[in-house]
């Protein structure tokens, strides 16, 4: 990829062939660094935007699709405090890495793969005492009878629910009504994401 990519000045040349490669390793890099050290959220999109607008080929439509899905995953996990590595929750829980991934494998933490990263753990599912939320175990054992990989478990925990009158569940979950989650993860199936 280095002989694809040269710089001259403060412009950065990318081969025509390598331009969505390079556009999505570039999204790739940045997808675990803090908001705050890229300048905020809003910052990332337009230097992606404009890497896609500036790079990609016009008619790889599959690129900006990817860029999007990139994008969307980012700001799932860095919603409601960001996300942990393993080594992270091993210390917050004082546990074993191998214990934090059992946890896991068990239903019992909510994880999602970042692509060339590895796994993350949303810190929202983590209280201040350095235990998981109540009522997670239940939440994600009843979504995972819907066959739902840890995204749209992610999604599901932060979008505006209607059977939860326009809340999120994650907010329910705080004001403790788990059993009002539960049921909105029961309707998971009549809609697709309740």
């Amino acid at each position: 990829m280095i002989g694809d990519v040269s710089v001259h000045g403060r412009r950065i040349v990318v081969k025509t062939k390598a331009r969505g490669d390079f556009l999505l390793r570039v999204a790739h890099a940045t997808a675990d660094v803090p908001e705050a050290e890229l300048g905020g959220p809003r910052v990332l999109r337009v230097l992606l935007n404009r890497l896609a607008d500036n790079l990609l080929p016009t008619d790889d439509p599959l690129v900006h699709a990817r860029l999007r899905g990139l994008l969307a995953m980012r700001e799932l996990l860095n919603a409601n405090g960001g996300a942990l590595s393993a080594d992270d929750v091993r210390t917050m829980l004082g546990i074993s890495r191998q214990a934090v991934d059992k946890r896991r494998r068990a239903g019992r933490l909510l994880a999602v793969e970042l692509p060339r990263r590895g796994l993350f753990y949303p810190a929202w599912q983590f209280t201040p005492a350095g235990s998981t939320l109540s009522g997670m175990t239940e939440i994600l054992a009843a979504l995972r009878k819907h066959q739902v990989d840890g995204w749209a478990q992610l999604r599901f925990f932060l979008s505006l629910n209607d059977r939860l009158g326009g809340r999120r569940p994650i907010d329910v979950i705080g004001e403790g009504d788990v059993d009002a989650v539960l049921e909105a993860v029961g309707a998971f199936d009549e809609h697709g994401a309740a």
